[in-house]
């Protein structure tokens, strides 16, 4: 059944004889709003959170150790990243030396500081990552848990 809005919330059901609710020759009216009402954007909630690293901009929460965020922890350091494309005659696997510049859900930015070469690496590609130095795996506020570093100090 085809539905009409009208904001009176009823609109006439074409051909209603026959319909349930409406007798031969007469008009049946049938609901036009939907059955949920609209969500504006600003009204969507979020749960609350008690953990106060998912409060700070631009951290995510302890919990969530995932390597982006373990990238991010790094930013500024050299790294070489392995990664492997599948379906590529030329080079299947390949190697990116450089500077951890960016890390995001689904890729990775290093530039090149010999060449200057900026490189941004879809994860679904990365193998695995070497450091040449230690990894920082601690977030920076006091409140949460601390990780340490790898290896430890």
């Amino acid at each position: 059944m085809s539905q009409y809005y009208n904001p009176q919330g009823f609109q006439p059901y074409p051909g209603a004889g026959g319909q349930p609710g409406a007798q031969p020759g007469q008009q049946a009216y049938y609901p036009t709003q939907p059955a949920f009402p609209p969500v504006s954007p600003g009204a969507v909630s979020q749960p609350p959170s008690t953990n106060v690293a998912s409060q700070l901009p631009g951290q995510l929460p302890i919990e969530q150790s995932y390597i982006e965020n373990i990238l991010r922890l790094n930013k500024g350091k050299l790294v070489t990243v392995y990664a492997t494309f599948e379906g590529n005659s030329q080079w299947n696997a390949k190697t990116f030396k450089g500077i951890i510049e960016a890390a995001g859900r689904d890729h990775v930015i290093l530039s090149d500081p010999q060449t200057g070469m900026r490189y941004l690496i879809p994860m679904v590609a990365v193998d695995y990552i070497t450091f040449d130095e230690q990894i920082e795996y601690e977030y920076p506020f006091a409140s949460a848990p601390s990780l340490g570093t790898y290896p430890p100090r």
